[in-house]
Formats: structure tokens, sequence, C-alpha cells
């Protein structure tokens, strides 16, 4: 993908910089006047056909290593996220296998699986240009290619009235709502670079099978009930560090290279004209200034209790008078 892009040394440093994109967007300007002081809650809102809401399904098209459809899987705030739809279409059937077996790790070996709610992914093999015409719609589409114009009409027939498609169209990612039975908006976000979606050869008469993206169906009574075991066990947990004070503190990153913004006036070129303009530069700090710099963070720091990282939901689990098997399925069968 071209266009912006953000640029990290690690992990922490790519999120630390996504955050920026967020705070460039008012999320006040896109309520209506009336409703603008519910605009910081985290809440959904909805206002006849305007609405700014979590989605409850999602297809990602071109959903490649499964990545981004495992990144939206996590969310600790939305009460029916756990319930969702989390939908990924891939081409390549090792690509698919190989996702499979990521979301699989991070299930059974990442920390941050039991602090929130999950709704999982499920990936398909299959041509995103050749889905089932009788498919079911989605909350929130992102396609991952390039989208040539004459398949614009196809990708928004998958959306729900109501729901967001994001994808490249002629190297502009474009956001397109739907906002009635036959009635789109469509805004250029960016200039951008994909590879196109790839469009299956096939000789004169050739039919392909259509992909048929995953059924919707309702979840099984167990399935709820640990879904409902587990919430309630960590809304506990959490309610209990609350009420003894305690903090958990980040582990410490690695030091980065702080500087300092001047403002500098100089003269930029307008057609044939000069003109004054002040820019920011940035400049390192002295070897004195970033040591203050750090005793002051550690001041700030000293009075939090440091606490040892810890799996509080799988305690909970583990205490519970249950035989050992119902205690793995709790768990979903990790083994730390």
């Amino acid at each position: 993908m071209g266009g912006a892009v953000s640029a990290g040394e690690d992990n922490d440093d790519l999120i630390d910089n996504l955050k920026e994109a967020f705070r460039a967007i008012d999320r006040g300007d896109y309520y209506l006047d009336d409703y603008r002081d519910n605009a910081y809650k985290d809440l959904a809102w909805k206002h006849g056909n305007i609405h700014l809401s979590p989605g409850l399904s999602f297809l990602n098209l071109g959903s490649g290593t499964g990545y981004l459809s495992t990144m939206v899987g996590p969310d600790h705030r939305y009460a029916q996220w756990p319930f969702g739809v989390n939908h990924g279409v891939e081409l390549h059937k090792d690509v698919v296998e190989y996702a499979r077996e990521k979301l699989d790790d991070f299930i059974k070996n990442s920390d941050s699986f039991d602090k929130f709610e999950f709704c999982e992914p499920v990936f398909v093999v299959g041509n995103c240009l050749e889905i089932s015409t009788d498919s079911h719609q989605y909350d929130r589409i992102y396609c991952g290619a390039g989208v040539q114009k004459d398949h614009e009409n196809y990708m928004k027939v998958l959306l729900k009235i109501g729901g967001i498609l994001v994808m490249p169209i002629e190297d502009q990612l474009t956001q397109i709502t739907r906002t009635g039975q036959c009635s789109w908006e469509s805004k250029n976000i960016l200039a951008v670079s994909f590879a196109p979606l790839v469009q299956q050869s096939r000789a004169d008469g050739e039919k392909h099978d259509a992909v048929q993206l995953p059924p919707v169906t309702v979840r099984s009574l167990q399935d709820l009930s640990r879904i409902y075991i587990r919430r309630t066990l960590r809304n506990l947990a959490n309610e209990d560090s609350q009420d003894k004070g305690l903090v958990q503190r980040v582990p410490q990153k690695r030091k980065r290279r702080r500087c300092r913004r001047r403002r500098i006036n100089t003269y930029v070129f307008v057609g044939n004209q000069l003109i004054p303009q002040t820019v920011e530069s940035e400049e390192e700090q002295t070897e004195e200034e970033h040591k203050e710099v750090e005793e002051e963070e550690e001041r700030d720091i000293g009075d939090i209790e440091i606490l040892k990282q810890v799996n509080v939901l799988r305690d909970q689990i583990m205490v519970l008078p249950l035989p050992e098997s119902l205690k793995a399925y709790l768990l979903y069968y990790r083994e730390k």
C-alpha cells in the first residue's frame, strides 16, 4: 500500500503513530449539532440513518495473513461484538491456511486474548469478485486490493443500509456509505497505491463456482455460556482491582530519541513569488535535558504500585469448583 505511511521501529511505535490519525479527526464533527455533547462518550450513536457505531458484522476482502481481521476481533467496550460476524475472503489457499495458523496461535498464546471480548474471524478461500449473489450483507467492509471502477457497484451491494465500505478505487482510498436501498455517498480519503484485485482468467463458457461466505448462525448455548462466564469473571476482577486502588504499570518501553520543536522563519517560492513562512524544526535534546526529562518521568510514576504481570482471568477460572475439562473449555484450551 502506498500513500501516507505510518512507520515505527516496533509495534508500540506504530500504534503511537496511528493514534495521531484518530486525534486528527474530531469525532464531534461527525455529530449533528444538537447531539455534539455526546460525541466523546465511548458509545454508539444513531439519529435516523446517521449513526456512529462499532458495527456488528465485518467483511475483509483480500484478508491475506488475517492480521486486520484478528486485530478487529478484540473489543472490551461493546457488549454485542462477541456475538458479531467477522469474515475474511482470500484468493490463495495457502495464505488462508497461514491466517488460520496465526489466529490459532493468537488465541492459544497471546496475553491480550484474555483481556478483551473477542469476535473470532472466519476465513474462506475464494475470489472477492466471485461472491455469491445471495450473500448476506455487512455493516463494515474493507478491501485490501485495488478495485476497478466497473466493480464498484458489485462491492456496494454487499453493504447493509447505513454500512460503510472502504476500498481503493483508481489510486484513491474511498469511503462509501450506503444511505438507502439504492443510494450511496462516496468520498476520497487519500491517494494510495494498491496491487489490483486478481481476476481469474477463464476459457470461453467456463464458469467458476461462486464463493460461499460463512453462514451466520446462532451460537450454541454452550458457547454463549462461555462468553458470559468469562465476561462476568473479567468484570469482577477489574472491579476488585479498582476497589484496592491497584494500578498495573505497563512494562517499560525502550528509550526514544527526544526532540524539541523550534519555530524557524524562512521563505518559500509560490510560483515566482517569495513568501515568508514559519515552520517547525526538530532539534535533539542535549544529554542534560534528556536526563532531566527522565528524572521527571521517574517522579511521575513513583507513587504507582508495580504489579507482576499476571493473567487475572485465568486465575479466576482455575479456582472455580469445576471439572478440569470445563476449565480448559472456558480457557479456550490455552496452556498459559
